[in-house]
């Protein structure tokens, strides 16, 4: 092999280029508000399409660690093909074509995290982000509400924090800011059982994630932390049942949560008061209710993929029109994939979440150290916050998922069963995977 490329295919194959792409990738894609504020937003495309270039490279040079068969998730692929196949039928092929290849892209640079580092490394990875994105925010927020006392408009800072609140920080909006606070928290969390930060770092920065939740004031943060504690109460109680009794006692938790979720959606106007967003209910309520019109004249196939709504295309610019407003998405995924994809599109993303959340949580229950309990908590909170807001379709929500759903299906998938029989190699597992197995 000529030198450049045996130099080229030593640093691609490298742990410590893996870190740093890792950490980039997730750092680039957590900022994409602040990158297109402050750069423009072909300078944001031009970094993940470099960023795709590097993921496709790399997967190329690390190509005999990997097995065809685990490469990707299926209802992954099969969403990825049946929101690829909506270009067809969209009112603009053009404009969703380019929006499904954004959508493609983050998720090619998630399943590149999800196979060249292991669930610690990429806790690790998430965490150093966090930090630095969260006391960022929060500086930025002490500069413009105490300081200097004016807005930064320009970042969608309001410069409320002498208020107490609500703020935005880095990320535009206050929903978004708490529920990266809370992904934080969970992170942060882990690396405190795990060790794999010193206890000063990791009390600080949950102390940090802890204080831009509650200064975000965004309702759906109280949902979070009560739906993702009472699943790490359950998961840590689990862990501890004889393995004979592991599966009634689920079956049952399952049966549970089932019946928990059916009371908390009949029951969810006394919730909403309670949280104080009767306004935000009665605004979501009247757009759903136009959504639903539109839904019902394409009502399998849906109008065709564009993640963020394009204000420009119908039915989209219609909808505001009508509301008088500017929604970039329908403030739920469930109901943006149910426009966009139909309800063959839902019901492919409901698979999507329900087998990574089950993969995860098995493997969790059956492996001891705390950070494997990392993946289903985060899916879970990915999941409830779906019910609010549409992070999970695009950015650093769908990011998440799909690294999630790559780490699961490792470990718990019918395809590992069906490598072992035809010889298909495994994946590496790094030092950090072996000596955390309790």
């Amino acid at each position: 092999m000529p030198l450049p490329r045996r130099w080229l295919a030593d640093t691609l194959g490298s742990a410590d280029f893996a870190r740093v792409f890792t950490v980039t990738v997730i750092a680039t894609i957590a900022a994409t508000h602040l990158i297109e504020r402050l750069a423009g937003t072909p300078t944001l495309v031009t970094i993940i399409a470099a960023e795709c270039l590097i993921a496709v490279a790399t997967l190329v040079v690390r190509r005999g660690e990997l097995s065809a068969l685990r490469l990707l998730p299926m209802t992954l692929l099969v969403f990825l093909a049946w929101s690829l196949a909506s270009v067809v039928w969209s009112v603009d092929p053009g404009a969703s074509f380019i929006r499904w290849l954004s959508t493609a892209a983050v998720a090619l640079l998630a399943v590149t995290i999800g196979h060249i580092r292991d669930t610690l490394q990429t806790v690790r990875a998430v965490g150093d982000v966090a930090r630095w994105l969260l006391a960022i925010s929060l500086g930025l927020e002490i500069l413009s509400g105490i300081l200097l006392d004016t807005p930064f408009t320009f970042l969608g800072i309001s410069g409320d924090l002498a208020e107490w609140g609500p703020i935005q920080g880095v990320f535009g909006t206050r929903n978004m800011l708490g529920f990266f606070s809370v992904i934080a928290l969970v992170t942060f969390a882990i690396e405190l059982r795990t060790r794999s930060v010193r206890t000063g770092v990791a009390a600080a920065s949950i102390a940090l994630a802890a204080a831009t939740a509650l200064l975000s004031a965004s309702p759906t943060v109280f949902v979070l932390v009560i739906v993702v504690a009472s699943i790490a109460g359950v998961l840590y109680l689990v862990r501890r049942l004889p393995e004979g009794r592991r599966t009634p006692v689920q079956w049952a938790l399952a049966g549970v949560a089932a019946i928990g979720g059916v009371a908390a959606y009949l029951q969810r106007s006394e919730i909403i008061r309670v949280l104080g967003a009767a306004d935000d209910l009665a605004m979501r309520t009247e757009l759903w209710r136009l959504m639903e019109f539109y839904v019902r004249r394409y009502p399998v196939q849906g109008w065709g993929w564009f993640g963020p709504w394009d204000p420009q295309e119908s039915p989209f610019a219609i909808i505001n029109y009508l509301l008088e407003e500017r929604h970039t998405t329908a403030l739920n995924a469930y109901m943006d994939a149910l426009l966009q994809l139909g309800w063959a599109g839902v019901a492919v993303f409901v698979a999507f979440f329900a087998l990574t959340f089950a993969r995860s949580w098995l493997d969790a229950s059956r492996r001891r150290a705390a950070v494997h309990a990392w993946i289903p908590l985060l899916v879970a909170a990915l999941a409830v916050v779906s019910v609010f807001e549409s992070f999970t379709l695009f950015g650093i929500g769908w990011l998440l998922l799909v690294v999630c759903a790559v780490r699961a299906g490792q470990s718990r998938s019918w395809r590992e069963r069906l490598g072992s029989r035809t010889g298909a190699p495994d994946l590496p597992r790094s030092p950090g995977d072996h000596s955390l197995d309790g």
